[in-house]
């Protein structure tokens, strides 16, 4: 199944009906219910007599967070045909209307990502042997994008976040070592973009999809679901195939370096956000992990870890 229901079908079907009736395959729906959990989206399950659709209808502030929504068309149909994802099945260019293919399961809490380690494993792989996406997403210039959207628009900034910057220059570098290539990936794999029908686990939500290290999917997959040190452990090791201390240190710092990133995407959407949702205080709980990792005893030893193969 997906998140939970919000009920509300008339005031839906008022305020969507222009748009969702330029949808061949929506235009003899029975009903509408949105699903909670987007943040720079809405999502709504259409039922037709012939089958269930999920309407992904996106916010203004997308252009901001650096989301392409063509990119999410051409990354999301790239999953959908290798099974990886849900089929896409029709797309509005300047809508913000993206259909797809609803998925019957059981969407993951972070304790599901957990008690799944060697089952995810498998779903990143399968994800990553795809056609390459449409774009390469790096968190570094993300980061900086963002850092630079902050500035340029007056927006609230963390107290002491540009003090990390050298840290953040000496994780670039460790990188640059043993740098084995780009694979296409989610980036955004948030235990709810998880689903599980029972045979294999899907993933979902292609809107920061894009080319990128393989360990940034790891480690933010972990990181998300507030995993301990040695959960990483086991995923990388299912991942690989066998224990890799240099790629648990890759992945545990590109955690680190998205927990850094997403607090000022957090920032952004507070200032710019229709969806009614605290942004501040998760990115904050982001950027309050980022700090005392950024100054803790492993950082270093991640440091080292990372160029020894």
């Amino acid at each position: 199944m997906y998140p939970e229901l919000m009920n509300d079908a008339s005031a839906l079907e008022s305020e969507f009906a222009q748009l969702f009736d330029k949808v061949e395959l929506l235009r003899t729906r029975t009903a509408i219910n949105e699903l909670s959990g987007g943040l720079t989206n809405r999502n709504f399950l259409i039922e037709t007599p012939d089958d269930k659709y999920v309407a992904r209808v996106s916010s203004n502030s997308s252009s901001l967070l650096s989301i392409d929504r063509g990119s999410e068309f051409i990354n999301s149909t790239i999953a959908g045909k290798g099974k990886v994802g849900a089929q896409v099945l029709d797309y509005l260019p300047g809508e913000g209307l993206l259909l797809i293919s609803y998925i019957k399961g059981k969407t993951f809490e972070a304790s599901d990502v957990g008690a799944n380690l060697d089952r995810v494993a498998t779903s990143l792989c399968n994800l990553h042997k795809l056609e390459p996406f449409d774009h390469e997403f790096n968190m570094f210039n993300t980061q900086e994008n963002y850092q630079k959207i902050v500035r340029e628009h007056g927006f609230r900034m963390p107290d002491g976040y540009l003090g990390f910057a050298p840290q953040v220059n000496e994780i670039k570098k460790a990188f640059a070592v043993l740098f084995e290539g780009l694979v296409p990936c989610n980036n955004d794999l948030l235990p709810g973009n998880f689903i599980d029908d029972g045979e294999k686990i899907w993933l979902i939500d292609y809107e920061y999809s894009g080319n990128n290290d393989a360990c940034f999917e790891i480690g933010n997959v972990w990181a998300e679901a507030f995993l301990p040190l040695d959960a990483l452990e086991d995923l990388v090791t299912a991942y690989y195939g066998e224990y890799r201390a240099d790629k648990v240190a890759r992945a545990w710092l590109w955690a680190l370096m998205a927990k850094y990133g997403w607090t000022l995407w957090a920032s952004i959407q507070t200032s710019v956000s229709e969806i009614d949702f605290d942004f501040w205080q998760w990115g904050m709980s982001k950027y309050d992990l980022a700090q005392s990792e950024f100054t803790g005893d492993y950082f270093k030893k991640a440091l080292v870890q990372v160029t020894e193969k």
